[in-house]
């Protein structure tokens, strides 16, 4: 199940790069010809930026795709290297916890206040705020599936490189 909703929140994120694309394209087209600007076009730019970047994350965190440092853990025992990658996988998941929490209380208060932005269109703010949550949530939920099969792989005596492949 999970990874059916990656797909989508990958295929959202490719969506958001295209559109990004083309608005920015109809931005600098429409400066250069008739001089004026598409209304609103970087708060929508800002806002495709967040599904772009925040959609993928889980994704990224299943194929344990983040940015990690090796030089140092390559020289250390495989059984100690299980388990910082545990350790990592906790840290993340209370790393990400008050990120959801101060999140979804800001999409609350865009809801309950109707903000909008300030601009041609009046875009109303609460829609990035939700695409945030959601995608934070998701990879949180990601990063708790992957720490129980890490975990229960250690404790059986596997190791995490034979359960990845």
């Amino acid at each position: 199940m999970l990874d059916r909703i990656e797909k989508l929140f990958i295929d959202v994120a490719t969506a958001a790069i295209i559109l990004l694309a083309l608005m920015i394209f109809a931005d600098v087209v429409a400066l250069n010809l008739f001089k004026a600007s598409v209304p609103d076009a970087v708060i929508i730019v800002r806002e495709l930026m967040v599904l772009a970047i925040i959609m993928p994350l889980a994704a990224a965190t299943t194929q344990r795709a983040h940015i990690s440092v090796e030089f140092l853990t390559n020289m250390l025992p495989p059984r100690l290297v299980d388990r910082f990658v545990i350790f990592g996988t906790l840290f993340g998941i209370f790393a990400l916890t008050p990120l959801i929490y101060s999140g979804g209380k800001e999409l609350m208060h865009q809801i309950n206040t109707g903000s909008a932005f300030y601009g041609d269109l009046n875009l109303p703010q609460w829609p990035g705020r939700l695409a945030f949550v959601i995608g934070i949530s998701l990879c949180w939920l990601r990063l708790v599936v992957m720490a129980c099969g890490d975990i229960r792989t250690v404790w059986r005596g596997g190791t995490l490189e034979t359960a990845e492949h």
